[in-house]
Protein backbone atom coordinates (compact mmCIF):
# COMPACT_ATOMS: atom_id res chain seq x y z
CA UNK A 1 0.00 0.00 0.00
CA UNK A 2 0.99 3.60 -0.40
CA UNK A 3 2.01 4.74 3.02
CA UNK A 4 4.07 7.90 2.47
CA UNK A 5 2.00 10.97 3.33
CA UNK A 6 3.14 14.56 3.08
CA UNK A 7 1.83 17.94 4.10
CA UNK A 8 3.23 20.55 1.75
CA UNK A 9 6.36 18.47 1.32
CA UNK A 10 7.02 18.01 5.07
CA UNK A 11 8.49 14.74 6.41
CA UNK A 12 6.31 12.39 8.48
CA UNK A 13 7.83 13.45 11.80
CA UNK A 14 6.92 17.09 11.21
CA UNK A 15 3.39 16.11 10.23
CA UNK A 16 2.95 14.21 13.50
CA UNK A 17 4.26 17.18 15.46
CA UNK A 18 1.83 19.45 13.65
CA UNK A 19 -1.07 17.15 14.45
CA UNK A 20 -0.14 17.18 18.14
CA UNK A 21 0.14 20.95 18.02
CA UNK A 22 -3.29 21.26 16.45
CA UNK A 23 -4.79 18.97 19.07
CA UNK A 24 -3.25 21.11 21.80
CA UNK A 25 -4.40 24.32 20.16
CA UNK A 26 -0.82 25.59 20.00
CA UNK A 27 -0.19 25.85 16.26
CA UNK A 28 0.14 29.24 14.60
CA UNK A 29 -0.11 29.35 10.83
CA UNK A 30 1.58 31.95 8.66
CA UNK A 31 -0.82 34.51 7.16
CA UNK A 32 -3.77 32.70 8.76
CA UNK A 33 -3.42 29.68 6.49
CA UNK A 34 -5.03 26.50 7.82
CA UNK A 35 -3.05 23.27 7.57
CA UNK A 36 -4.60 21.00 4.94
CA UNK A 37 -3.04 17.57 4.90
CA UNK A 38 -3.00 15.92 1.52
CA UNK A 39 -3.04 12.15 1.41
CA UNK A 40 -1.98 9.65 -1.22
CA UNK A 41 -4.54 6.92 -1.91
CA UNK A 42 -3.92 3.44 -0.57
CA UNK A 43 -3.56 0.66 -3.12
CA UNK A 44 -3.24 -3.12 -3.08
CA UNK A 45 -0.80 -4.64 -5.56
CA UNK A 46 -1.85 -7.72 -7.54
CA UNK A 47 0.34 -10.81 -7.21
CA UNK A 48 0.09 -12.21 -10.75
CA UNK A 49 0.55 -15.94 -11.22
CA UNK A 50 1.82 -16.02 -14.80
CA UNK A 51 2.46 -19.78 -14.71
CA UNK A 52 -1.22 -20.37 -13.95
CA UNK A 53 -2.17 -17.91 -16.68
CA UNK A 54 0.07 -19.73 -19.20
CA UNK A 55 -1.51 -23.04 -18.22
CA UNK A 56 -4.91 -21.64 -19.27
CA UNK A 57 -3.75 -21.27 -22.87
CA UNK A 58 -4.96 -23.95 -25.28
CA UNK A 59 -1.50 -24.22 -26.87
CA UNK A 60 0.31 -24.30 -23.53
CA UNK A 61 3.66 -26.05 -23.82
CA UNK A 62 6.98 -26.15 -21.99
CA UNK A 63 8.18 -22.63 -22.78
CA UNK A 64 8.43 -20.05 -19.97
CA UNK A 65 5.27 -17.92 -19.53
CA UNK A 66 7.02 -14.85 -20.96
CA UNK A 67 7.71 -16.66 -24.23
CA UNK A 68 4.24 -18.17 -24.46
CA UNK A 69 2.59 -14.80 -23.94
CA UNK A 70 4.96 -13.07 -26.36
CA UNK A 71 3.87 -15.57 -29.01
CA UNK A 72 0.20 -15.02 -28.14
CA UNK A 73 0.62 -11.23 -28.20
CA UNK A 74 2.05 -11.34 -31.71
CA UNK A 75 -1.11 -13.12 -32.80
CA UNK A 76 -3.82 -11.22 -30.94
CA UNK A 77 -2.03 -7.88 -31.30
CA UNK A 78 -3.48 -7.82 -34.82
CA UNK A 79 -6.88 -7.27 -33.25
CA UNK A 80 -5.90 -5.61 -29.98
CA UNK A 81 -2.96 -3.26 -30.59
CA UNK A 82 -0.64 -2.80 -27.63
CA UNK A 83 -1.90 -5.90 -25.83
CA UNK A 84 1.68 -6.71 -24.82
CA UNK A 85 1.71 -3.53 -22.69
CA UNK A 86 -0.80 -4.97 -20.22
CA UNK A 87 0.92 -5.97 -16.98
CA UNK A 88 -1.84 -8.50 -16.23
CA UNK A 89 -3.30 -11.37 -18.29
CA UNK A 90 -5.94 -9.94 -20.62
CA UNK A 91 -9.33 -11.67 -20.50
CA UNK A 92 -11.70 -10.85 -23.37
CA UNK A 93 -14.62 -12.55 -25.13
CA UNK A 94 -12.49 -13.70 -28.04
CA UNK A 95 -12.07 -17.14 -29.64
CA UNK A 96 -8.28 -17.27 -29.88
CA UNK A 97 -8.16 -20.82 -31.28
CA UNK A 98 -10.44 -20.09 -34.22
CA UNK A 99 -8.64 -16.82 -34.90
CA UNK A 100 -5.27 -18.63 -34.90
CA UNK A 101 -6.59 -21.30 -37.26
CA UNK A 102 -7.97 -18.73 -39.69
CA UNK A 103 -4.72 -16.78 -39.74
CA UNK A 104 -2.71 -19.99 -40.26
CA UNK A 105 -5.00 -20.93 -43.16
CA UNK A 106 -4.26 -17.62 -44.87
CA UNK A 107 -7.70 -16.14 -44.41
CA UNK A 108 -6.52 -12.54 -44.20
CA UNK A 109 -10.06 -11.27 -43.72
CA UNK A 110 -10.06 -13.03 -40.36
CA UNK A 111 -8.20 -10.15 -38.76
CA UNK A 112 -11.14 -7.86 -39.53
CA UNK A 113 -13.99 -10.26 -38.74
CA UNK A 114 -16.31 -9.58 -35.83
CA UNK A 115 -17.33 -13.21 -35.47
CA UNK A 116 -14.80 -14.21 -32.80
CA UNK A 117 -16.66 -12.58 -29.88
CA UNK A 118 -20.04 -14.27 -30.18
CA UNK A 119 -22.84 -11.70 -30.14
CA UNK A 120 -20.49 -8.96 -28.92
CA UNK A 121 -18.64 -6.42 -31.04
CA UNK A 122 -15.73 -4.19 -30.12
CA UNK A 123 -16.61 -0.90 -28.44
CA UNK A 124 -13.63 1.05 -29.74
CA UNK A 125 -11.91 1.21 -26.35
CA UNK A 126 -8.96 -0.99 -25.47
CA UNK A 127 -6.44 0.60 -23.11
CA UNK A 128 -3.61 -1.71 -22.00
CA UNK A 129 -0.76 -0.42 -19.86
CA UNK A 130 1.29 -0.68 -16.66
CA UNK A 131 -1.85 -0.60 -14.47
CA UNK A 132 -3.58 -3.43 -16.39
CA UNK A 133 -6.19 -2.98 -19.08
CA UNK A 134 -9.77 -1.88 -19.73
CA UNK A 135 -11.94 -2.63 -22.77
CA UNK A 136 -15.50 -2.18 -23.96
CA UNK A 137 -17.85 -4.20 -26.15
CA UNK A 138 -21.39 -3.70 -27.47
CA UNK A 139 -24.35 -5.98 -27.98
CA UNK A 140 -27.49 -5.21 -29.97
CA UNK A 141 -30.94 -6.32 -28.91
CA UNK A 142 -31.67 -9.70 -30.46
CA UNK A 143 -28.01 -10.61 -31.01
CA UNK A 144 -27.31 -14.12 -29.82
CA UNK A 145 -30.92 -14.47 -28.74
CA UNK A 146 -30.58 -11.80 -26.03
CA UNK A 147 -33.49 -9.35 -26.11
CA UNK A 148 -33.80 -6.11 -24.17
CA UNK A 149 -36.13 -3.12 -24.22
CA UNK A 150 -33.49 -0.38 -24.14
CA UNK A 151 -33.42 1.38 -27.51
CA UNK A 152 -29.63 1.59 -27.86
CA UNK A 153 -26.89 -1.04 -28.02
CA UNK A 154 -25.67 -2.03 -24.56
CA UNK A 155 -22.03 -1.33 -23.67
CA UNK A 156 -20.12 -3.79 -21.50
CA UNK A 157 -16.86 -2.94 -19.74
CA UNK A 158 -14.17 -5.33 -18.53
CA UNK A 159 -11.13 -4.31 -16.51
CA UNK A 160 -8.21 -6.25 -15.02
CA UNK A 161 -5.85 -4.39 -12.68
CA UNK A 162 -2.25 -4.52 -11.53
CA UNK A 163 -3.36 -2.64 -8.43
CA UNK A 164 -6.67 -1.63 -6.90
CA UNK A 165 -7.54 1.41 -4.82
CA UNK A 166 -8.37 0.62 -1.20
CA UNK A 167 -10.97 3.20 -0.23
CA UNK A 168 -12.29 4.22 3.15
CA UNK A 169 -16.00 3.61 3.82
CA UNK A 170 -18.86 4.02 3.35
CA UNK A 171 -19.45 1.29 0.79
CA UNK A 172 -23.06 1.64 -0.29
CA UNK A 173 -23.58 -1.39 -2.52
CA UNK A 174 -25.63 -4.57 -2.73
CA UNK A 175 -23.84 -7.89 -3.10
CA UNK A 176 -25.55 -11.06 -4.30
CA UNK A 177 -24.33 -14.62 -4.87
CA UNK A 178 -23.64 -15.80 -8.42
CA UNK A 179 -23.81 -19.54 -7.85
CA UNK A 180 -24.40 -20.30 -11.52
CA UNK A 181 -20.84 -19.12 -12.19
CA UNK A 182 -19.04 -20.58 -9.18
CA UNK A 183 -17.58 -23.51 -11.10
CA UNK A 184 -15.87 -21.25 -13.65
CA UNK A 185 -15.27 -18.23 -11.41
CA UNK A 186 -14.81 -19.33 -7.78
CA UNK A 187 -15.81 -16.60 -5.36
CA UNK A 188 -17.39 -14.37 -8.01
CA UNK A 189 -19.65 -11.62 -6.63
CA UNK A 190 -22.66 -9.95 -8.27
CA UNK A 191 -22.68 -6.29 -7.15
CA UNK A 192 -25.11 -3.41 -7.66
CA UNK A 193 -23.30 -0.13 -7.11
CA UNK A 194 -23.36 3.39 -8.56
CA UNK A 195 -26.04 2.43 -11.12
CA UNK A 196 -23.99 -0.47 -12.51
CA UNK A 197 -24.34 -4.23 -12.42
CA UNK A 198 -20.89 -5.66 -11.74
CA UNK A 199 -19.42 -9.13 -11.64
CA UNK A 200 -16.18 -9.12 -9.65
CA UNK A 201 -13.80 -12.10 -9.49
CA UNK A 202 -10.13 -12.99 -9.21
CA UNK A 203 -8.14 -15.15 -11.59
CA UNK A 204 -4.36 -15.67 -11.73
CA UNK A 205 -4.10 -13.41 -8.66
CA UNK A 206 -5.65 -10.50 -10.58
CA UNK A 207 -8.94 -8.70 -9.80
CA UNK A 208 -11.29 -8.43 -12.80
CA UNK A 209 -14.68 -6.71 -13.04
CA UNK A 210 -17.30 -6.92 -15.79
CA UNK A 211 -19.70 -3.98 -15.57
CA UNK A 212 -22.85 -2.71 -17.31
CA UNK A 213 -24.63 0.57 -16.54
CA UNK A 214 -28.22 -0.21 -15.55
CA UNK A 215 -31.00 0.84 -13.20
CA UNK A 216 -32.88 -1.23 -10.65
CA UNK A 217 -36.25 -0.38 -12.18
CA UNK A 218 -38.82 -1.89 -14.54
CA UNK A 219 -37.94 -2.21 -18.22
CA UNK A 220 -38.00 0.95 -20.29
CA UNK A 221 -36.69 2.25 -23.61
CA UNK A 222 -34.91 5.17 -21.93
CA UNK A 223 -32.62 3.06 -19.76
CA UNK A 224 -31.47 -0.52 -19.32
CA UNK A 225 -32.93 -2.37 -16.33
CA UNK A 226 -30.51 -4.46 -14.29
CA UNK A 227 -32.67 -7.54 -14.81
CA UNK A 228 -32.11 -7.14 -18.55
CA UNK A 229 -28.40 -6.49 -18.03
CA UNK A 230 -27.84 -9.70 -16.07
CA UNK A 231 -28.13 -12.26 -18.92
CA UNK A 232 -25.88 -10.03 -21.05
CA UNK A 233 -23.18 -10.11 -18.37
CA UNK A 234 -23.53 -13.87 -17.93
CA UNK A 235 -23.10 -14.51 -21.65
CA UNK A 236 -20.09 -12.17 -21.72
CA UNK A 237 -18.42 -13.92 -18.78
CA UNK A 238 -18.82 -17.38 -20.31
CA UNK A 239 -16.98 -16.24 -23.46
CA UNK A 240 -13.90 -14.88 -21.66
CA UNK A 241 -10.54 -16.30 -22.76
CA UNK A 242 -6.93 -15.42 -22.00
CA UNK A 243 -5.80 -13.42 -25.04
CA UNK A 244 -2.57 -11.67 -24.07
CA UNK A 245 -0.54 -9.63 -21.61
CA UNK A 246 3.11 -9.59 -20.50
CA UNK A 247 4.88 -10.53 -17.23
CA UNK A 248 5.96 -6.96 -16.54
CA UNK A 249 7.11 -5.75 -13.12
CA UNK A 250 4.42 -4.09 -10.99
CA UNK A 251 5.95 -1.41 -8.83
CA UNK A 252 4.61 0.64 -5.93
CA UNK A 253 2.68 3.63 -7.33
CA UNK A 254 3.63 7.14 -6.28
CA UNK A 255 1.79 10.47 -6.13
CA UNK A 256 3.73 13.70 -5.63
CA UNK A 257 1.82 15.79 -3.07
CA UNK A 258 4.17 18.77 -2.99
CA UNK A 259 2.35 22.12 -2.96
CA UNK A 260 3.84 25.45 -4.01
CA UNK A 261 5.80 27.27 -1.32
CA UNK A 262 4.17 30.65 -1.99
CA UNK A 263 0.85 31.47 -0.36
CA UNK A 264 -1.88 32.86 -2.60
CA UNK A 265 -3.23 36.25 -1.61
CA UNK A 266 -6.80 35.38 -2.63
CA UNK A 267 -7.37 31.64 -3.21
CA UNK A 268 -9.45 30.31 -0.34
CA UNK A 269 -11.52 27.17 -0.03
CA UNK A 270 -13.74 25.40 2.46
CA UNK A 271 -12.48 21.99 3.53
CA UNK A 272 -13.49 18.75 1.82
CA UNK A 273 -16.94 17.56 2.88
CA UNK A 274 -17.97 21.03 4.05
CA UNK A 275 -21.12 21.45 1.95
CA UNK A 276 -23.36 24.50 1.82
CA UNK A 277 -25.50 23.97 4.96
CA UNK A 278 -28.42 21.62 4.48
CA UNK A 279 -27.56 20.61 0.90
CA UNK A 280 -26.52 17.01 1.48
CA UNK A 281 -28.76 14.01 0.77
CA UNK A 282 -31.42 14.16 3.53
CA UNK A 283 -29.25 16.96 4.95
CA UNK A 284 -26.44 14.50 5.64
CA UNK A 285 -22.85 15.82 5.75
CA UNK A 286 -20.43 15.64 2.87
CA UNK A 287 -17.47 13.30 2.54
CA UNK A 288 -14.26 14.44 4.21
CA UNK A 289 -11.71 13.06 1.77
CA UNK A 290 -8.21 14.55 1.60
CA UNK A 291 -6.83 12.06 -0.90
CA UNK A 292 -5.21 13.27 -4.10
CA UNK A 293 -6.16 10.57 -6.57
CA UNK A 294 -4.03 11.75 -9.50
CA UNK A 295 -1.42 14.31 -10.38
CA UNK A 296 -3.14 16.35 -13.06
CA UNK A 297 -3.59 19.68 -14.73
CA UNK A 298 -6.63 21.74 -13.76
CA UNK A 299 -9.37 21.01 -16.33
CA UNK A 300 -10.21 24.63 -17.21
CA UNK A 301 -7.54 26.28 -19.33
CA UNK A 302 -7.03 29.49 -17.39
CA UNK A 303 -7.30 30.77 -13.83
CA UNK A 304 -9.20 32.01 -12.02
CA UNK A 305 -11.83 29.30 -11.76
CA UNK A 306 -14.21 28.36 -8.98
CA UNK A 307 -15.47 25.05 -7.60
CA UNK A 308 -19.04 26.06 -6.72
CA UNK A 309 -22.46 24.49 -6.43
CA UNK A 310 -24.62 25.33 -9.43
CA UNK A 311 -27.88 24.23 -7.73
CA UNK A 312 -27.72 26.05 -4.38
CA UNK A 313 -26.02 29.29 -5.41
CA UNK A 314 -27.56 32.32 -7.20
CA UNK A 315 -29.79 31.29 -10.15
CA UNK A 316 -29.70 27.66 -8.96
CA UNK A 317 -32.95 25.69 -8.86
CA UNK A 318 -32.45 24.15 -5.35
CA UNK A 319 -32.62 20.65 -6.90
CA UNK A 320 -36.14 19.53 -6.01
CA UNK A 321 -35.79 20.70 -2.43
CA UNK A 322 -38.25 23.54 -2.93
CA UNK A 323 -37.73 27.27 -2.79
CA UNK A 324 -39.37 30.41 -1.45
CA UNK A 325 -39.49 33.43 -3.71
CA UNK A 326 -39.62 33.87 -7.46
CA UNK A 327 -37.37 32.16 -10.01
CA UNK A 328 -37.65 33.78 -13.41
CA UNK A 329 -37.05 37.50 -13.02
CA UNK A 330 -33.55 38.89 -12.93
CA UNK A 331 -32.66 40.25 -9.54
CA UNK A 332 -35.54 38.50 -7.77
CA UNK A 333 -34.71 37.33 -4.26
CA UNK A 334 -35.43 33.75 -3.19
CA UNK A 335 -34.07 30.98 -0.98
CA UNK A 336 -33.84 27.20 -1.00
CA UNK A 337 -35.98 25.61 1.70
CA UNK A 338 -33.16 23.31 2.80
CA UNK A 339 -31.37 26.21 4.48
CA UNK A 340 -33.18 29.53 3.89
CA UNK A 341 -29.98 31.26 2.76
CA UNK A 342 -30.67 34.37 0.64
CA UNK A 343 -30.13 33.98 -3.12
CA UNK A 344 -30.70 36.15 -6.16
CA UNK A 345 -31.97 35.09 -9.58
CA UNK A 346 -28.92 36.17 -11.54
CA UNK A 347 -26.34 33.68 -12.75
CA UNK A 348 -23.77 36.47 -13.11
CA UNK A 349 -23.89 37.22 -9.37
CA UNK A 350 -20.41 37.76 -7.97
CA UNK A 351 -20.83 34.88 -5.49
CA UNK A 352 -20.76 32.43 -8.43
CA UNK A 353 -17.45 33.73 -9.80
CA UNK A 354 -15.33 34.49 -6.75
CA UNK A 355 -13.55 32.57 -3.99
CA UNK A 356 -13.90 30.66 -1.74
CA UNK A 357 -14.39 27.23 -3.29
CA UNK A 358 -16.87 24.80 -1.75
CA UNK A 359 -17.10 21.01 -2.07
CA UNK A 360 -20.30 19.70 -3.72
CA UNK A 361 -19.40 16.01 -4.31
CA UNK A 362 -22.10 14.71 -1.93
CA UNK A 363 -24.55 17.52 -2.59
CA UNK A 364 -28.23 16.60 -2.97
CA UNK A 365 -28.84 14.60 -6.14
CA UNK A 366 -30.65 11.35 -6.93
CA UNK A 367 -27.49 9.79 -8.36
CA UNK A 368 -26.07 6.72 -6.63
CA UNK A 369 -22.68 7.42 -5.03
CA UNK A 370 -21.40 4.65 -2.78
CA UNK A 371 -18.77 6.94 -1.25
CA UNK A 372 -21.31 9.48 0.11
CA UNK A 373 -22.77 9.11 3.63
CA UNK A 374 -26.32 8.61 2.34
CA UNK A 375 -25.39 6.57 -0.71
CA UNK A 376 -26.61 9.36 -3.02
CA UNK A 377 -24.85 12.48 -4.21
CA UNK A 378 -23.54 14.57 -7.04
CA UNK A 379 -20.72 12.23 -8.19
CA UNK A 380 -18.32 15.11 -8.90
CA UNK A 381 -17.71 18.84 -8.63
CA UNK A 382 -19.24 21.79 -10.46
CA UNK A 383 -16.60 24.25 -11.66
CA UNK A 384 -17.29 27.81 -12.80
CA UNK A 385 -14.77 29.50 -15.11
CA UNK A 386 -13.26 32.96 -14.65
CA UNK A 387 -16.31 35.10 -15.31
CA UNK A 388 -19.82 35.42 -16.70
CA UNK A 389 -20.46 36.97 -20.10
CA UNK A 390 -23.97 38.39 -20.52
CA UNK A 391 -25.61 39.20 -23.82
CA UNK A 392 -26.97 42.45 -22.41
CA UNK A 393 -27.65 44.12 -19.08
CA UNK A 394 -31.11 42.54 -18.83
CA UNK A 395 -29.88 38.94 -19.29
CA UNK A 396 -29.91 36.72 -16.20
CA UNK A 397 -27.67 33.90 -17.44
CA UNK A 398 -24.19 33.46 -18.84
CA UNK A 399 -23.48 32.84 -22.50
CA UNK A 400 -21.84 29.49 -23.24
CA UNK A 401 -18.51 28.75 -24.97
CA UNK A 402 -16.48 31.61 -23.49
CA UNK A 403 -13.80 29.52 -21.74
CA UNK A 404 -11.77 26.52 -22.86
CA UNK A 405 -11.62 23.08 -21.28
CA UNK A 406 -8.41 21.03 -21.43
CA UNK A 407 -7.32 17.45 -20.90
CA UNK A 408 -6.12 17.08 -17.33
CA UNK A 409 -3.85 14.15 -18.24
CA UNK A 410 -2.45 12.25 -21.17
CA UNK A 411 -4.92 9.48 -21.82
CA UNK A 412 -7.43 7.77 -24.08
CA UNK A 413 -10.92 9.09 -24.74
CA UNK A 414 -13.92 6.96 -23.87
CA UNK A 415 -17.04 8.42 -25.47
CA UNK A 416 -19.62 7.19 -27.97
CA UNK A 417 -21.21 9.53 -30.54
CA UNK A 418 -23.92 11.69 -28.99
CA UNK A 419 -22.91 11.00 -25.39
CA UNK A 420 -23.18 13.92 -22.98
CA UNK A 421 -20.09 12.88 -21.03
CA UNK A 422 -16.49 12.31 -22.09
CA UNK A 423 -13.97 10.29 -20.09
CA UNK A 424 -10.18 10.35 -20.23
CA UNK A 425 -8.83 6.92 -19.25
CA UNK A 426 -5.42 7.08 -17.56
CA UNK A 427 -3.34 3.88 -17.30
CA UNK A 428 0.20 4.38 -15.94
CA UNK A 429 2.48 2.83 -13.36
CA UNK A 430 1.13 5.41 -10.86
CA UNK A 431 -2.54 5.81 -11.80
CA UNK A 432 -5.53 3.80 -12.91
CA UNK A 433 -8.18 6.50 -13.06
CA UNK A 434 -10.93 7.88 -15.29
CA UNK A 435 -11.62 11.61 -15.51
CA UNK A 436 -15.11 12.64 -16.64
CA UNK A 437 -16.23 15.96 -18.12
CA UNK A 438 -19.85 17.02 -18.60
CA UNK A 439 -22.02 19.82 -20.04
CA UNK A 440 -19.94 20.52 -23.14
CA UNK A 441 -21.90 20.46 -26.39
CA UNK A 442 -22.11 16.83 -27.67
CA UNK A 443 -22.56 17.99 -31.29
CA UNK A 444 -19.30 19.91 -31.06
CA UNK A 445 -17.56 16.92 -29.49
CA UNK A 446 -18.84 14.63 -32.26
CA UNK A 447 -17.70 17.06 -34.97
CA UNK A 448 -14.28 17.34 -33.33
CA UNK A 449 -13.76 13.57 -33.18
CA UNK A 450 -13.76 13.33 -29.39
CA UNK A 451 -14.62 9.62 -29.50
CA UNK A 452 -13.47 6.31 -28.00
CA UNK A 453 -9.89 5.36 -28.75
CA UNK A 454 -8.55 8.83 -29.47
CA UNK A 455 -5.48 9.85 -27.51
CA UNK A 456 -5.25 13.30 -25.95
CA UNK A 457 -2.38 15.11 -24.30
CA UNK A 458 -2.28 16.97 -21.01
CA UNK A 459 -3.26 20.60 -21.65
CA UNK A 460 -4.86 19.87 -25.03
CA UNK A 461 -8.07 21.85 -25.59
CA UNK A 462 -10.95 19.36 -25.79
CA UNK A 463 -13.95 21.68 -25.62
CA UNK A 464 -15.48 24.78 -24.12
CA UNK A 465 -17.50 25.32 -20.98
CA UNK A 466 -21.15 24.93 -21.94
CA UNK A 467 -24.73 24.84 -20.74
CA UNK A 468 -25.73 21.49 -22.26
CA UNK A 469 -28.08 19.41 -20.13
CA UNK A 470 -30.30 17.38 -22.40
CA UNK A 471 -30.17 20.28 -24.86
CA UNK A 472 -28.56 23.71 -25.29
CA UNK A 473 -29.20 25.97 -22.25
CA UNK A 474 -30.40 22.93 -20.27
CA UNK A 475 -28.22 23.75 -17.26
CA UNK A 476 -26.13 26.60 -15.88
CA UNK A 477 -22.75 27.69 -17.26
CA UNK A 478 -20.25 25.31 -15.66
CA UNK A 479 -18.09 22.24 -16.10
CA UNK A 480 -18.97 19.11 -14.14
CA UNK A 481 -15.82 17.11 -13.33
CA UNK A 482 -15.55 13.60 -11.82
CA UNK A 483 -12.87 11.06 -10.96
CA UNK A 484 -13.27 7.28 -10.85
CA UNK A 485 -10.65 4.86 -9.53
CA UNK A 486 -10.57 1.09 -9.95
CA UNK A 487 -11.34 -0.99 -6.86
CA UNK A 488 -12.11 -4.66 -6.29
CA UNK A 489 -15.76 -3.68 -6.82
CA UNK A 490 -14.94 -1.97 -10.13
CA UNK A 491 -14.82 1.69 -11.07
CA UNK A 492 -15.98 3.89 -8.17
CA UNK A 493 -16.71 7.62 -7.92
CA UNK A 494 -14.33 9.34 -5.48
CA UNK A 495 -14.29 12.91 -4.22
CA UNK A 496 -12.02 14.90 -6.58
CA UNK A 497 -12.03 18.03 -4.41
CA UNK A 498 -8.49 17.93 -2.98
CA UNK A 499 -7.17 16.61 -6.31
CA UNK A 500 -8.59 19.78 -7.88
CA UNK A 501 -7.19 21.94 -5.07
CA UNK A 502 -3.63 20.70 -5.68
CA UNK A 503 -3.98 20.94 -9.47
CA UNK A 504 -5.21 24.52 -9.14
CA UNK A 505 -2.46 25.50 -6.71
CA UNK A 506 0.13 24.27 -9.17
CA UNK A 507 -1.55 26.15 -12.02
CA UNK A 508 -1.53 29.47 -10.14
CA UNK A 509 1.85 28.77 -8.51
CA UNK A 510 0.63 29.32 -4.96
CA UNK A 511 -1.17 27.35 -2.28
CA UNK A 512 -4.57 28.28 -1.00
CA UNK A 513 -5.91 28.91 2.48
CA UNK A 514 -8.43 26.46 3.87
CA UNK A 515 -11.38 27.91 5.77
CA UNK A 516 -11.82 25.76 8.84
CA UNK A 517 -15.07 24.89 10.63
CA UNK A 518 -16.54 27.94 12.32
CA UNK A 519 -14.21 30.36 10.54
CA UNK A 520 -15.76 33.31 8.74
CA UNK A 521 -15.01 33.39 5.01
CA UNK A 522 -13.85 36.64 3.44
CA UNK A 523 -16.61 38.90 2.09
CA UNK A 524 -17.68 38.43 -1.52
CA UNK A 525 -15.91 41.05 -3.62
CA UNK A 526 -17.71 43.01 -6.28
CA UNK A 527 -17.22 41.38 -9.69
CA UNK A 528 -19.44 42.69 -12.47
CA UNK A 529 -20.04 40.47 -15.51
CA UNK A 530 -18.80 41.19 -19.03
CA UNK A 531 -21.68 42.55 -21.10
CA UNK A 532 -21.70 42.34 -24.89
CA UNK A 533 -24.19 43.44 -27.52
CA UNK A 534 -25.18 41.24 -30.48
CA UNK A 535 -23.29 37.98 -30.98
CA UNK A 536 -21.49 36.44 -27.98
CA UNK A 537 -17.90 37.59 -27.63
CA UNK A 538 -15.31 35.82 -25.54
CA UNK A 539 -13.18 37.50 -22.91
CA UNK A 540 -9.70 37.39 -24.52
CA UNK A 541 -7.91 36.98 -21.20
CA UNK A 542 -10.10 34.07 -20.15
CA UNK A 543 -9.70 32.38 -23.53
CA UNK A 544 -5.93 32.71 -23.70
CA UNK A 545 -4.15 29.38 -24.08
CA UNK A 546 -0.59 28.85 -22.80
CA UNK A 547 1.92 28.60 -25.62
CA UNK A 548 2.87 25.13 -24.43
CA UNK A 549 -0.68 23.80 -24.74
CA UNK A 550 -1.39 21.94 -28.02
CA UNK A 551 -3.85 23.84 -30.19
CA UNK A 552 -7.06 22.06 -31.04
CA UNK A 553 -9.88 22.97 -33.38
CA UNK A 554 -13.28 23.62 -31.84
CA UNK A 555 -16.47 24.49 -33.74
CA UNK A 556 -17.59 28.09 -33.21
CA UNK A 557 -20.32 29.10 -30.80
CA UNK A 558 -23.77 28.85 -32.33
CA UNK A 559 -25.17 31.78 -30.41
CA UNK A 560 -28.35 29.79 -29.73
CA UNK A 561 -29.01 31.76 -26.57
CA UNK A 562 -29.61 34.91 -28.59
CA UNK A 563 -32.43 33.37 -30.60
CA UNK A 564 -34.88 32.65 -27.76
CA UNK A 565 -36.77 35.46 -25.99
CA UNK A 566 -35.56 35.80 -22.41
CA UNK A 567 -38.90 35.08 -20.79
CA UNK A 568 -39.17 31.75 -22.64
CA UNK A 569 -35.60 30.81 -21.72
CA UNK A 570 -36.49 31.31 -18.05
CA UNK A 571 -39.51 29.07 -18.18
CA UNK A 572 -37.90 26.36 -20.27
CA UNK A 573 -34.81 26.08 -18.12
CA UNK A 574 -36.52 25.94 -14.77
CA UNK A 575 -39.40 23.72 -15.75
CA UNK A 576 -37.25 21.13 -17.53
CA UNK A 577 -33.90 21.58 -15.79
CA UNK A 578 -31.91 18.34 -16.26
CA UNK A 579 -31.52 17.92 -12.52
CA UNK A 580 -35.30 17.85 -12.23
CA UNK A 581 -35.79 15.43 -15.09
CA UNK A 582 -32.90 12.99 -14.91
CA UNK A 583 -32.76 10.52 -12.05
CA UNK A 584 -29.71 8.79 -13.43
CA UNK A 585 -26.43 10.18 -14.66
CA UNK A 586 -25.59 9.65 -18.35
CA UNK A 587 -22.47 7.62 -19.03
Amino acid sequence: MWSARRTRGLPIADILLRRLAVAAGAILLAAGATAAELEAPRVILSQVNWAEAAASLSDHGIDPPAEEFARLNRLTGRRFPGIDKSSVPVLLPFDVDRFRADIAAGRAEAAMSTSYSGPFRGGGLFVPGPAGYTATFFIDSGAGGIEFTYRKPVEIEITGAAFTYDLDGPEHQEVFPARELDDSFPGIRRILRDAHLRYAFERFGVPYVVSIQCYDRPRARRYLSCKEADPIALRFLRLLRTVGGSPLPIGEPHVDLAEPEALSADFTYFGPGDLIPGTGWHKMPGRVDRHVYAEMRFPIAQAPAYVKSQSFMPWGDCYRSGHDGYLGKKGAHYSCRVNGLPLVFDESAAANFTYPWRDNFCELRDFLVGQCPGGHGHQGEDIRPANCVLLNAQADRCLPYQHEVVAARDGVIWRNPGNLAVYIVVNTENDFVRLRYMHMNPHFMDADGLLSGRRVSRGEVIGKVGTWGDYENGTSYHLHFNIQVFTKAGWVWVNPYMTLVLAYERMIGARGTEIGPGETPPPVPDKPPIIVDGEPAADPAANAVPETAPQHRMPPSTGHATKVPKRHVHRRIHRTHPHRRRRHEPR
